[in-house]
This record gives structure tokens, sequence and C-alpha cells, in this order.
């Protein structure tokens, strides 16, 4: 595992970084508990002006923090700038709610008085978060921003493709006047990993990423008695009604499948649309996907970016035809550069928006989970049967409901085993919108309250 900037769209490798040795490990350890046992004890409104200047800096120099997510990950401008705007709210949201939040709160206790018993939130310590490529700076500050208004400090593994990014998020905090420590970026080796999860001074593990490595830092962090979070993969379901304004649902359709480049655990991946709109659903997704244009992710008329690396295209390509090979049948729905008409591999990253039909029940690839722009799509025989299709995942992140009846489509929403649903739109994200699933999708939420006390010490407090 090199740390490494590859450009996706030319192929270029224009930057590596050297690994962490085990005493940088050990010297950064150090210095980020010496910084915990300063910034716990900081006011949160000393804590939340970083925070506060972070999101000016960010907003300020948009567009070139943006760059670095086309630069590195391929990311499209206009979903760069949007997730440096994602970032900036973020921040803002626990400059403005912090306080409130982790005030203290009185138990009403038998036996001792109405303000005889308190509880109270206190951090922990050093919070190591192992982040990925996809959102390179959305997944990092979505865990920073609520732990350093906390009054923990964060040790950053990013993923090995975005080193930049990596060291921007660092650059971010000191230049907003984080001290040395609080927050460190480690180009961190896999076999240090255990190292630092076993640290005294590290108290909780937040990752996001695939189920093999939540299922490793689960059980280390299991080994080592730390608090773990997990927000891993999707097999999010998206399922259309007969009242279904369908025009709107395959706008959406292609829109939360190819979004990212189809890199987004939390995007719609499994279309499950009953009979009587099926087919109108089919030609409506394929002309939308056709609207797509793929190029050079810099340029703003691109709408369809290569995928991080040709190493993720290679991938896709596996997951697909494994697929078919189980009786599947797949479409080809836009041109891609370095994409052959006949639908055998090119060369470069790209991967063109296709559309998987015919997938025989009970076999392995209605439980695939492709980080591409490809959807997988099911003829339901009536609503029951949606149901039916889309509970029958070991994944449960997102998912979404397409329906004229808004009563009605909330009713279906609360019986699919899911973590976050949607009403008659793909998907939905945002500082104050709590992030989480089930099943082999994670445990734990992140945003709003819920994020900001993963991680706190909520200790009771009894006057005698």
């Amino acid at each position: 595992m090199a740390y490494a900037t590859t450009n996706p769209y030319t192929g270029e490798t224009l930057k590596t970084f050297p690994m962490a040795t085990f005493e940088e490990v050990d010297t950064a350890l150090d210095v980020a508990h010496h910084a915990f046992e300063w910034w716990r004890d900081e006011p949160i409104a000393e804590r939340t002006k970083v925070l506060s200047a972070a999101a000016d800096i960010l907003e300020h120099e948009c567009n070139a923090f943006a760059s670095m997510l086309t630069l590195e990950m391929g990311k499209i401008t206009s979903e760069a700038v949007a997730e440096v705007n994602v970032c900036v709210a973020i921040l803002r949201y626990y400059v403005k709610h912090t306080e409130t939040l982790l005030a203290p709160r009185l138990l009403p206790t038998v036996g001792f008085g109405d303000t005889n018993v308190q509880l109270v939130n206190d951090p922990m310590g050093i919070i190591f978060a192992v982040e990925p490529w996809n959102f390179p700076y959305y997944q990092v500050i979505r865990v920073a921003a609520p732990q350093l208004a906390a009054g923990n400090v964060v040790m950053l593994k990013h993923a090995s493709n975005v080193p930049q990014c990596a060291a921007l998020m660092a650059d971010l905090f000191r230049r907003a006047g984080a001290p040395d420590g609080v927050f460190t970026n480690l180009y961190l080796p896999h076999e240090l990993t255990e190292h630092v999860i076993a640290s005294p001074y590290v108290r909780g593990v937040a990752l996001t990423g695939s189920e093999h490595a939540g299922a490793v830092i689960a059980s280390l962090a299991g080994k080592h008695l730390k608090k773990s979070t997990l927000e891993l993969g999707g097999m999010d379901a998206f399922i259309v009604l007969k009242d279904a304004d369908v025009a709107a649902a395959a706008e959406w359709a292609v829109r939360g499948r190819c979004r990212n480049a189809g890199q987004v655990c939390v995007s719609s991946k499994r279309f499950i649309v009953v009979d009587d709109v099926y087919d109108e659903f089919v030609e409506r997704y394929r002309a939308e996907a056709a609207k797509l244009v793929a190029g050079d992710p810099a340029d703003p008329a691109t709408t369809l970016a290569p995928l991080s690396s040709v190493g993720a295209r290679i991938q896709v390509e596996r997951q697909v035809a494994d697929i078919v090979a189980q009786g599947a049948s797949v479409e080809y729905l836009a041109d891609v550069p370095g994409w052959h008409a006949d639908g055998t591999p090119g060369e470069g990253a790209f991967y063109p928006p296709a559309l998987i039909t015919d997938i025989p029940e009970g076999t392995p690839a209605a439980r695939t989970e492709i980080f591409g722009p490809v959807a997988q799509l099911y003829r339901a025989a009536d609503e029951e049967d949606a149901i039916r299709i889309a509970n029958d995942s070991p994944y449960g992140l997102g998912g979404s409901v397409f329906s004229e009846n808004v009563h009605h489509a909330q009713e279906i929403a609360r019986r699919l085993d899911t973590g976050m649903v949607t009403i008659n739109r793909a998907s939905a994200s945002g500082p104050d919108i709590p992030f989480g699933g089930v099943k082999n999708s994670g445990y734990g939420r992140e945003l709003v309250d819920l994020g900001l006390k993963e991680f706190v010490n909520q200790k009771v407090v009894i006057n005698g």
C-alpha cells in the first residue's frame, strides 16, 4: 500500500508519500495525547472558534480545495464544490449547536432532589478515524467536527489514493488555529493499525469503508476494548410504486446511481419497480442515462466522472461479468472514453452507465455491492413483493420509496430494514440529518447530537 496521487483521468502518478515509521507513529500519539490534555479543558466556545475558522477557510478557498478532489479521485467539478460546501455546513452546525447539545442533563431520581443527579458529557481522548477515498473531505469532517467540538482530538488514517486531500485536512485545522496534535494526519501502514488502536491514549475508532475493513477494525477495537463506529457498504433499495411519478423517479434513479460515478455507499443500487410501471421506468431510465456526458472531470460539461482508478474499473468489470455468468443480462447505456462499443473492456478508469436485469433470485448477484454506475433492476409483482425484495439483503444503509401518496410511502419506509429512507428522492444528507445503518452496513450514528456523543464519557454526577 503506497500513498500516492494518481490522476484517475490521465492515469499519471503525480506524487508519492513515505509511510509513517513506528517511531513517528509513537511520537504522533504522544503529541496528540498531550494536546488532548489541554484541549479537553478549553471552553466549548474556544474549541468551536477553530471550527468556525475552518469553515471560513473552506468557503473562501472552495475552488482550490475542490480541485484537489478532482485531481486525486476524479470527482467532477460541480460535485467537488458541493462536497466542500457540505463540509462548511457541518462545521457551522457544530459551531452553532455544540453548547446546547453537550449541556448537562438533570435526571429525576428517587431519593434525590431535582438538581442532584446530572448526566454530563466529557471528552475521552484520541479518536482514530479510518476514512475512505470517495468523499475525501466530507468523510473526515463529519467525524472531526463533532469530535473536536466535544473536546476529543482526532488522528486520521486516510485512503492511500488521496494523500494530498488528507494533508489539506490537517493543514486546514492548523490554519484555523488548532494546536499541534489536535488533528493529526498519518500515512499509516496497515501493519501499524493495531498498534494505534492498542494505544491507551486512543479511546475510540471511527471507520467508513468496506465490510472487510469494518470486520478487521471492529475485531481490533473489540480486542482492545475500544468504542467504535462503523459505516460500511450499502445495497440501497429504490422502490417505485404504481402511483409514482415515473418520470421523476427515473431522473432521480440515474442521478442517485451515477453521482460520484456510482461510488457512494448510500447511493441507490437496487431498483425495485412494481410490474404496473416497470416497462415505462426502464425506458425512462435508459433515456436519462444516455444524457450523461463522460469526460475530463475538470470540464464543467462533464456529468459522468471516471472511477477512482483503473483498479476500480477492473473490479466493476469482474463483478458485472460474475453477475452475467449467474444468468443476468447487462445493457450499456452511454459511451465513455476508452470503452469498446461491444462491451469489451477498454483502457483507463471510465465505466459506462449500465443496467442489469433478469437477476435470478437467491444468487450472489443480489448481494453484490458495485461501486460504479451500474443499476440492478428488479420487477416486483406488487408493493408487498417490492418490500420483500428490498429486505432480502444483508445490507441496511439507506433506501427510497417513490409514491404520490407520501403518507403511504412513509408506512412502506417503516417496513424497510434499513437505517435511512427518503421519500421521492434518491437520498438525502446534511449536517442536521443523522447518518448510519444496520445489519452489514455498520453500527453507530454520525452527525447531529448522535455523532457528537458517540465518543464522549456520559458521566453521572450525584450530589449526596
